[in-house]
């Protein structure tokens, strides 16, 4: 085998501890984006499932925003990836880090 070419994982652990794999994630194409699929993305991505890439291009999304959930998630949780809570743990954050 390559040094570039890694062994991906037929499931990863998503983010309330369930089991996710490839047939188990958002269909391609999801465009309504609740607070659980983005978290399953997010694990699967960390857990070695598929790539940024492949996630961004899988449903259309910009780098940009997918290391936003990641931040999100990073930061506070899947509370954080909830829309009208993104500014409050904004926020909460950057106060976090001046102490």
């Amino acid at each position: 085998m390559l040094e570039n070419q890694k062994i991906r994982p037929h499931q990863v652990i998503g983010p309330l501890g369930e089991p996710l794999t490839l047939d188990s994630l958002p269909p391609k194409g999801t465009t309504r984006w609740v607070v659980r699929r983005k978290a399953e993305v997010v694990a699967a991505v960390n857990g070695g499932l598929l790539t940024v890439d492949e996630v961004c291009e899988r449903y259309d999304l910009s780098i940009e925003e997918f290391a936003s959930w990641q931040r999100a998630v990073e930061r506070s949780g899947m509370p954080g990836l909830r829309v009208t809570r993104i500014q409050h743990y904004k926020s909460l954050y950057e106060r976090q880090q001046k102490y």
